[in-house]
């Protein structure tokens, strides 16, 4: 296996990563720094509550598409399975410390699932269930696909039989929640109470 083939593999996994599409669909959009509004996060969700639902769509889609575009060039230049996983936290590093808006992006959510459903393609199913479920008994998208996420150990573990990717799986969702723990304390604050916080009025009700 080539070192020059690894070295490419990451390297181009960053660069795909730090390519900002929420900001640079607020700012295409509104003319907008999606990262002084709203939740002031470079993410899906504050493009949806701040420029439109379908350019938040946009930015779902091209960011889970950044995650798994990263591991599949890895795939295709031959590299192992452990450096395609790294080309994994790259990209998602990438995206939450972009090299082109000096290091400041948003939590990477998105392209975690991005590199997790190219990797566990099984999980998608239990995925969209969990987080639809999760969606119709608290109105709060970011916790519901935050839940969701823990179904991929499971389908490592049951589907794969890959310890790897169940060390892999669980340890990759740290990155996006140690990113989002400021959040968290600043909406608990807002909200005056955990119920408030986690179980919402409608999907418009945001903190």
């Amino acid at each position: 296996m080539s070192i020059l083939y690894i070295a490419i593999a990451l390297v181009s996994a960053y660069i795909i990563g730090s390519f900002p599409s929420p900001y640079v669909v607020a700012k295409l959009r509104k003319n907008i720094d999606i990262r002084n509004v709203g939740s002031r996060n470079m993410g899906a969700m504050n493009v949806f509550y701040k420029v439109g639902f379908w350019y938040g769509i946009l930015v779902l889609v091209l960011d889970i598409g950044k995650g798994a575009g990263a591991v599949a060039l890895a795939r295709f230049l031959g590299v192992s399975e452990l450096f395609q996983m790294l080309a994994g936290v790259s990209v998602i590093m990438g995206h939450a410390f972009p090299v082109f808006l000096n290091f400041k992006g948003g939590k990477g959510g998105a392209t975690t699932i991005g590199v997790l459903i190219f990797l566990l393609p099984w999980g998608i199913p239990a995925y969209l269930f969990i987080f639809l479920l999760c969606l119709w008994i608290t109105r709060f998208p970011t916790l519901s696909y935050g839940l969701a996420f823990f179904n991929f150990p499971f389908i490592a573990w049951l589907v794969y039989h890959n310890g790897w990717l169940v060390i892999f799986s669980i340890l990759i969702l740290l990155i996006p929640a140690l990113k989002y723990i400021p959040r968290v304390i600043e909406m608990r604050n807002k909200a005056g109470n955990w119920k408030h916080l986690l179980f919402r009025r409608n999907l418009k009700d945001r903190l």
